[in-house]
């Protein structure tokens, strides 16, 4: 089992790669294990935080790299800035993470989201995405 302890690069530039699935969750985690596409076995004990496409091994023949994996979400389209503002507040009651696109809004599928939606009478399409909802940045201090 290879050890990783942080990404070697962001990206791999080369274009023998081999892929290692993995939910979003497990992009919060410091401590986890996986396996590659291959069947080559990762450990992970790391000091910050993995980003998919990352670069987290290499040999002579290719890169290894982490990509996160679609989940099936709630996708909310909104008109103007107003009704994205009460679309996210409300959801933001229920604590559930979004991520806000150019016209619409994501969130994780929960019976709770769908109940909302359709008591607002909100439009939604159910789809399969790689979700990257808002992360809080603590402040420097």
């Amino acid at each position: 089992m290879i050890l990783v302890r942080s990404m070697i690069a962001a990206i791999s530039q080369r274009p023998e790669q081999v892929p290692l699935m993995a939910e979003r969750r497990m992009f919060l985690k410091r401590r986890w294990r996986g396996v590659a596409a291959d069947g080559m076995e990762f450990g992970f004990d790391l000091a910050s935080r993995l980003t998919s496409g990352a670069l987290i091994h290499q040999t002579d023949d290719a890169d290894y790299i982490i990509l996160q994996e679609p989940e099936s979400i709630y996708e909310i389209p909104f008109q103007t800035a107003e009704q994205a503002a009460l679309i996210g507040w409300k959801i933001g009651n229920l604590h559930f993470p979004v991520q806000i696109m150019e016209s619409t809004i994501r969130v994780s599928q929960d019976i709770a989201i769908r109940q909302l939606c359709e008591r607002e009478n909100w439009p939604t399409a159910e789809i399969s995405v790689i979700f990257n909802p808002l992360r809080v940045t603590p402040h420097a201090s």
